[in-house]
C-alpha cells in the first residue's frame, strides 16, 4: 500500500469522531488539507504522509512508537517534531517552545509545521469572514495572542530557511491581522 494512502487510513481512524474547534467540520479535513498543501508544493511522499499524520500523536491515542512501527523512523521524526511538548505546560510555554524549536528544525519538520499553520490561518480567515470578531471566542487565547503566535511562527520559519509555503503563510498572517 502507498504510504500516503496508509497515512490517510490511519489518520482517518485515529481522528474519527473529532471535529475542528468550534465547528461541526470533521477534524480529518485538516490533516488531509495539510497533506494536500505539501503534495502541491512538491514534497516527497514521506513528508506528505507526515503532514497527514501530524496531529495523531498530539490529539489521539496513537504514540510515536505506533507511527514508527507503521511508517518508519523518518516519518516518526517529522511527526514528533510537529507535536507540542507536554500538554501540562501553559499555552505560552508550549507556543514559545514551538517558535524556538522551528528556528533550527529540519526542512521536513518546518514544511509540515508551515503547512499546518497555513491551513489553520486560512480556516480562521474563512471563519472570520462569516463570523467576524466572534471567531476569536473559540480559542484559548484571543486575537492579540493569536497575532503574536502566528507572526512569531512565520518569522521563525523564515529564519530557518526558505521553502515554498513560508511566503504563503506570511501573506495570510498579514491578511488576517492587518
Amino acid at each position: 500500500m502507498d504510504v500516503i494512502e496508509k497515512a490517510l487510513q490511519i489518520a482517518g481512524r485515529a481522528h474519527q469522531h473529532q471535529f475542528r474547534k468550534g465547528t461541526d467540520i470533521p477534524y480529518i479535513t485538516h490533516p488531509v488539507a495539510v497533506g494536500m498543501l505539501l503534495l502541491k508544493a512538491g514534497y516527497r511522499d514521506e513528508v506528505v504522509a507526515a503532514g497527514i499524520l501530524h496531529d495523531t500523536v498530539e490529539d489521539t491515542d496513537l504514540t510515536i512508537g505506533d507511527i514508527r512501527r507503521e511508517f518508519g523512523q523518518v516519518i516518526a521524526e517529522i511527526v514528533a517534531g510537529c507535536s507540542e511538548p507536554e500538554k501540562t505546560l501553559s499555552w505560552e510555554d508550549r507556543k514559545e517552545h514551538t517558535i524556538e524549536f522551528l528556528k533550527t528544525a529540519s526542512e521536513d519538520i518546518c514544511a509540515v509545521a508551515c503547512a499546518d499553520k497555513l491551513h489553520n490561518i486560512r480556516s480562521i480567515i474563512d471563519d472570520y469572514a462569516k463570523n467576524g470578531e466572534a471567531v476569536w471566542d473559540r480559542f484559548n487565547r484571543g486575537k492579540n495572542d493569536q497575532r503574536w503566535y502566528y507572526t512569531s511562527l512565520a518569522a521563525s520559519l523564515r529564519s530557518s530557511g526558505s521553502f515554498p509555503l513560508v511566503e504563503e503563510l506570511e501573506k495570510e498572517v498579514k491578511r488576517l491581522f492587518n
